[in-house]
């Protein structure tokens, strides 16, 4: 009996590995440049990221819909404000097709691991189903809300027996109506979802670590005449857009530069609070102790609303146990619960796991981020040559639109392969003392920002302080530092004449 004959790898220019928002805009600027020699590899069945994958009840975004979009697409047709989830999927699937990037997805393809073959200068992906691909270029476009954080400390989860689901794997075949449901955790997702299945599950039993700050959401539909308005005159939804940008750049000056002015935002949300809330005792509970901003603002105006009703109960004791049918907590109270929906939020501090991706010398990547992720302009990191990451360590935002930071590192990214092919280079690698000065700059203005000393536990933070998600500063300042790829910074190789 014979063995099979191993599949020959896949040979390209660049390998993106994801196919949400920054794959596609990655693909779109690659056509653009004229260049077709790439693939997309992406683990599921169908693109999008987060905007496939987070389907849970009244999912929206929570930047507005017109600049939460590509400069280069805009949408006249948003129906709200802020847009919900199906509406997001729906335009990155219309962009994908009007620009030509889906026959560039190979779709059911999760990267398993990635090396960086130092012989012949390309990086070689394997995936989980056994395909391989190589290409000198590797672009790491899987963004940092792409692998769903679960509970570590609570002991018995996979003990219980009756529904359990993440946010993000919303069980769309269990029917909550008349069920007992407890919900763990109060971010982001769970604001949203809370106010929608409220009304029709029995009790919902809301478990909570630590309070969010909650604004108003000035949410609305978006109204026909606008609607119209923009698409016979495109130059006024570039106004609107640009309107809602310099409001929301505006942020800086607080989360940043005086971070004493979010006192101004703190007294709006305990306004919002104190309107929403008329029990004293419960919005004691609801009220947090540390400043606003240092957590991701939620904004809401059904939240609050929700948790106010008879069928919703508030607990604050920390569990300490799931058992087969009851969450128990600190002061011996036992829930009995029917389904535990789990609103934990995402590992966006850790989004590389260990063993998937080698650079020079076999070293694991999450080896050279021993101290905590880090990159060169967010896009490169020392040791791992021709690898570029969108949406990487410390681009993420708490104030604006992450496809504005996402459009400056595709130009970034496009210019560094110009380079490439022009002067015939092998490898571009980041030089580590350029690194190293990068994020001593960035890590040292972050030190001042409301996110590292609001006096919270965030998901920005890493155990020892360090904040590896957040850009700290304006967003034009990231896309001036991103414009134009600066090879000084960077050691180079020459093709090896044939």
């Amino acid at each position: 009996m014979t063995s099979a004959t191993p599949q020959a790898p896949t040979t390209t220019g660049v390998i993106i590995v994801g196919a949400g928002f920054a794959g596609v805009g990655m693909a779109v600027g690659l056509l653009g440049a004229g260049r077709k020699d790439f693939v997309i590899l992406e683990k599921a069945s169908q693109l999008g990221g987060t905007w496939r994958d987070n389907t849970y009840p009244g999912c929206a975004c929570d930047v507005q819909s017109h600049l939460y979009s590509f400069s280069f697409e805009p949408n006249p047709n948003w129906t709200r404000m802020f847009a919900p989830q199906g509406e997001i999927q729906s335009y990155l699937l219309h962009v994908a097709e009007k620009y030509g990037v889906r026959p560039f997805i190979h779709f059911n393809r999760a990267m398993a691991h990635a090396r960086f073959d130092e012989g012949r200068n390309l990086w070689c992906v394997r995936t989980t189903s056994g395909e391989t691909y190589e290409a000198p270029v590797l672009v790491a476009a899987v963004g940092g809300l792409s692998t769903p954080a679960f509970p570590t400390d609570v002991p018995g989860l996979s003990q219980f027996q009756g529904t359990m689901f993440h946010s993000q794997a919303w069980d769309h075949g269990y029917d909550l109506t008349g069920k007992r449901v407890a919900v763990l955790g109060t971010g982001a997702s769970a604001i949203q979802f809370v106010p929608v299945i409220q009304p029709k599950v029995a009790h919902l039993t809301l478990f909570q670590r630590t309070p969010p700050w909650v604004l108003p959401k000035p949410d609305r539909p978006v109204r026909a005449w606008e609607r119209a308005l923009f698409r016979w005159l495109p130059w006024t939804q570039k106004l609107f857009r640009a309107a809602i940008y310099c409001r929301l750049e505006a942020r800086v000056v607080a989360f940043v530069l005086q971070p004493r002015l979010m006192e101004l935002a703190r007294a709006l949300g305990r306004a919002h609070l104190e309107a929403q809330v008329p029990d004293p005792a419960l919005r004691a509970r609801l009220t947090p102790d540390y400043a606003l901003g240092c957590k991701r603002v939620l904004m809401s105006d059904t939240y609050y609303p929700a948790i106010t009703q008879p069928n919703v109960e508030l607990v604050t004791n920390a569990v300490t146990e799931v058992r087969a049918h009851s969450v128990l907590t600190r002061d011996g109270r036992e829930h009995l619960v029917d389904a535990i929906i789990l609103g934990t939020g995402f590992k966006a501090n850790d989004p590389i796991p260990p063993g998937l991706v080698y650079g020079r010398g076999g070293v694991d990547l999450t080896t050279a981020w021993k101290d905590g992720p880090e990159a060169y302009k967010g896009t490169c990191v020392a040791g791992f040559p021709n690898l570029f990451f969108l949406v990487g360590p410390n681009v993420g935002l708490g104030h604006s639109s992450m496809i504005y930071m996402i459009e400056s590192q595709v130009t970034y990214v496009l210019d560094a392969l110009a380079l490439m092919a022009r002067d015939r280079l092998a490898t571009l690698e980041v030089r580590a003392e350029q690194q190293r000065g990068f994020n001593d700059t960035l890590q040292g203005r972050l030190r001042r920002a409301v996110w590292n000393q609001g006096g919270c536990r965030s998901w920005y933070l890493l155990p020892n302080g360090k904040n590896v998600t957040l850009w700290p500063g304006f967003t034009f300042e990231f896309r001036r530092k991103l414009k134009h790829f600066d090879p000084a910074a960077y050691q180079a190789t020459k093709v090896t004449a044939p």
